[in-house]
């Protein structure tokens, strides 16, 4: 009995230390300790690549002096309507291979590298040497982010603002679900023509001033389902599989006694 009740014991414990291997700690940020503190902070801004979309207009109190700076369109109706728009195609500007947009009176202008601000300002420049009140407005407008795996609400994010963190997509995707494994969270990123990855852990304050916080244009972050979700996946895969041989082995038993009943009555 006792060496009965000591085996009952240990497989009680090893089942235990074998689901507890399985959880996942679900709060983040679980390193900070005490009511308050102070953490470093970071400055971001996305930079402006080729094939991103720039909405550009130049405006001023006589609008005829700056609509030279603007596309041209054919009906003067319309740019008036362009004019208090948020977005429209009539004005965007795709950045070509080499990193340079093309405007009126202005030519070439190399925009890769910069942000939207410091373009607008470089435009807002150029321009006031001709028109002393001119007003250049630039918007990234092709700045989108994509969240999948154990979340809420996976989806694509359109982005209206410069500074758009990890933390800001995944509330926007309704966070993760307890079956999300938050110490490792993939993030997949673009840039000098290259695919880049990182794997971070909401977990760890340390992710606050990782270079993948802040996100960039076109990122994608992948929240890996944790090990309970990946068991009960195998589980309900392996037991449909299970129930379609019956159902197969059922169906074809039903074939053979209906021709062994059909052959007995002939």
């Amino acid at each position: 009995m006792k060496i009965k009740t000591i085996a009952i014991l240990v497989a009680v414990a090893a089942l235990a230390t074998s689901c507890s291997s399985h959880k996942t700690v679900l709060p983040y940020f679980t390193d900070l300790e005490g009511q308050q503190g102070t953490l470093q902070t970071m400055t971001y801004a996305p930079e402006i690549k080729p094939d991103d979309e720039l909405f550009i207009t130049v405006t001023s109190s006589e609008p005829v002096t700056t609509s030279y700076y603007n596309l041209p369109l054919s009906n003067p109706a319309k740019r008036a309507e362009i004019n208090s728009t948020t977005s429209p195609k009539q004005q965007t500007y795709i950045v070509d291979s080499k990193g340079d947009i093309n405007m009126p009176m202005l030519g070439t202008v190399h925009v890769a590298g910069m942000t939207t601000e410091q373009l607008q300002a470089r435009l807002t420049e150029e321009i006031r040497k001709d028109v002393a009140d001119a007003i250049v407005r630039v918007e990234l407008l092709n700045f989108t982010v994509v969240v999948a795996g154990e979340v809420n609400a996976p989806s694509t994010i359109r982005v209206n603002r410069n500074r758009f963190s990890i933390l800001d997509a995944l509330s926007a995707a309704g966070d993760l679900t307890p079956y999300g494994e938050r110490e490792n969270v993939l993030i997949i990123r673009e840039e000098n023509g290259q695919r880049t990855y990182a794997r971070i852990n909401l977990n760890s304050s340390d992710v606050l001033t990782s270079p993948y916080f802040y996100l960039r244009q076109n990122d994608y972050i992948y929240v890996e389902p944790n090990n309970v979700r990946q068991a009960n996946a195998k589980y309900n895969q392996d037991n449909a599989f299970k129930l379609s041989v019956i159902s197969t082995i059922v169906s074809a038993c039903s074939v053979v006694a209906s021709l062994v009943i059909a052959l007995s009555i002939k």
